[in-house]
């Protein structure tokens, strides 16, 4: 019995040392601009039409990686054909240099993307090129 149990340890110390279970890969968009470097995520990713979804958007200076705390910012979108538009302004999330916003995509399409971004009302906007999102169709209603 006493034999069993040490070996029960013993492998479970084994396999606790073994190889971690890969982390999913990263959905973040990266982006640059003169000045700043952005992370940019969603929740949910992909997006649904209809649905409220949270962006959230890590700034930090291009140069010294510093959060970039303060600043003012935008996220807008329309679709290919240019029918359906949405946007919103930065919020100051809950870590440094972090802000959020919430779109809502009226129609299931791929939406073009961009932000616009300054460190203080003193500094230029500057924009990040458009990226490409694709929203996935309306979720069936719960009953």
């Amino acid at each position: 019995m006493r034999h069993a149990l040490v070996w029960t340890l013993a492998l479970g110390t084994l396999a606790a040392c073994g190889p971690k279970a890969a982390a999913p890969p990263s959905t973040a968009y990266r982006a640059f601009t003169e000045h700043y470097a952005f992370d940019i995520t969603s929740d949910p990713s992909p997006p649904h039409a209809r649905e409220k979804t949270l962006y959230r958007i890590r700034v930090r200076d291009k140069t010294s990686s510093q959060p970039i705390e303060g600043g003012e910012g935008i996220i807008y979108g329309n679709t290919e054909d240019g029918a359906s538009k949405t946007w919103d302004s930065f919020t100051a999330g809950d870590a440094p240099g972090t802000y959020t916003a919430k779109l809502n995509f009226v129609v299931a399409n791929n939406w073009g993307l961009a932000l616009q971004f300054r460190k203080d009302s003193t500094q230029s906007l500057e924009k990040v090129d458009t990226w490409y999102q694709t929203v996935l169709p309306e979720r069936p209603a719960t009953p």
